[in-house]
C-alpha cells in the first residue's frame, strides 16, 4: 500500500517578501499586480462569508444564490490566475474568465432585477448579514478594477476581458445584495441628500 507524504503548508520561498508569478519571475508582494490578486482574495472571502450566512435554509432561492456565489468564487480564482500569468494569451489549458462568464452574469442580473422594485435613488450598503457581506465584496471588486486600470496605465499586459468581467461582477453583486435583502424582508435604505439637514438622523 503506497503512502503519500502530506505537503507542507509553508514553503519559506516568500519569507523575503517576494513571490513568483506564473512565468517564474519573482516580484515584491506589494507589487501592483499582486495587490490586485490580494484584493480578489479579499472579495472572495467576503463572498464566502455571505455564503456561510445562508446556512440553515433549504429553499430553492437560497440554493440558487449559493450556486451563483460558488460560481463567482471559482471565477475569481481563475481571474487571479490570469493576473499572475502576465500575458494577454495564457496557455490553452490555463484557467481564465471568458465572455461566456460575462454573458452568464448579464442573464442572471436581468432575471433577478426583474423581480426587484425600480431603483430611484442610490442606496446605503447594508440590510441582512449576507447582503451586507455582498456589498463589501462589491466595493472590493471596484478596488480591483481600479488596480487593473493602473496596471494598464503602466503598460502591463492585462486581458481586456478582465475589466469587462469585473465591471459586470460589481453590478451582479449589487443585484444579489438587493435580491437577498428582498428575500429576507429587509428593504433597501435610500440615500437622502437632505437627511442630515432635516435631522432625520439622530
Amino acid at each position: 500500500m503506497s503512502q503519500h507524504k502530506k505537503s507542507s503548508i509553508y514553503t519559506r520561498t516568500g519569507d523575503t517578501g517576494e513571490t513568483s508569478l506564473f512565468s517564474g519571475r519573482r516580484v515584491p508582494k506589494n507589487s501592483p499586480r499582486l495587490e490586485a490578486c490580494g484584493a480578489l482574495d479579499v472579495a472572495s472571502s467576503h463572498i464566502g462569508l455571505a455564503r456561510s450566512l445562508l446556512t440553515g435554509e433549504a429553499t430553492e432561492e437560497r440554493k440558487q444564490l449559493d450556486n451563483d456565489l460558488t460560481r463567482i468564487q471559482h471565477l475569481l480564482f481563475n481571474l487571479g490566475a490570469m493576473l499572475a500569468c502576465e500575458d494577454d494569451h495564457p496557455p490553452e489549458d490555463y484557467p481564465c474568465v471568458e465572455q461566456r462568464d460575462v454573458d452568464w452574469m448579464e442573464r442572471r442580473i436581468d432575471e433577478l432585477d426583474a423581480g426587484l422594485p425600480p431603483l430611484q435613488q442610490f442606496i446605503l450598503p447594508g440590510g441582512s448579514p449576507a447582503a451586507s457581506a455582498l456589498h463589501v465584496a462589491r466595493a472590493v471588486i471596484r478596488r480591483v478594477e481600479r488596480l487593473i486600470v493602473g496596471l494598464i496605465e503602466r503598460e502591463q499586459s492585462v486581458s481586456r476581458t478582465c475589466l469587462v468581467f469585473l465591471n459586470r461582477l460589481s453590478d451582479f453583486l449589487f443585484i444579489l445584495a438587493r435580491h437577498e435583502n428582498q428575500r429576507k424582508g429587509c428593504g433597501d435604505v435610500s440615500w437622502d441628500k437632505d437627511a442630515l439637514d432635516a435631522k432625520l438622523i439622530d
